[in-house]
């Protein structure tokens, strides 16, 4: 399954379903696929999914020096997965427009 975020202030950015369910349960939100979040509620949904991965890191980093899979691809960490999100949330607190997923 893939999700894909919008809004009027920001490119669609597309994720596959596990990782935005995810961030969507960061940012406070159940994780039903479709849903919106009012432009209203942008800001503290964004200040949740920032604090919710600077929280997740060092325990991520701490779980995977633990684990040594052998690959030869480096993993990629949360804050760098929700980097699209969180600048499509920084667009639309700064231009007061609802976000919505499907």
């Amino acid at each position: 399954m893939l999700v894909t975020f919008t809004c009027k202030a920001y490119a669609d950015i597309t994720m596959f379903g596990d990782i935005a369910l995810g961030m969507l349960r960061m940012m406070g939100h159940s994780g039903t696929v479709p849903g919106a979040i009012l432009a209203e509620d942008v800001p503290a949904a964004l200040d949740r999914l920032k604090h919710a991965i600077d929280e997740a890191a060092p325990a991520r980093n701490e779980a995977r020096k633990a684990e040594d899979d052998g690959s030869d691809e480096p993993p990629v960490s949360p804050a760098h997965r929700a980097l699209p999100l969180i600048e499509l949330l920084t667009a639309a607190a700064r231009e007061k427009c609802d976000v919505m997923w499907k």
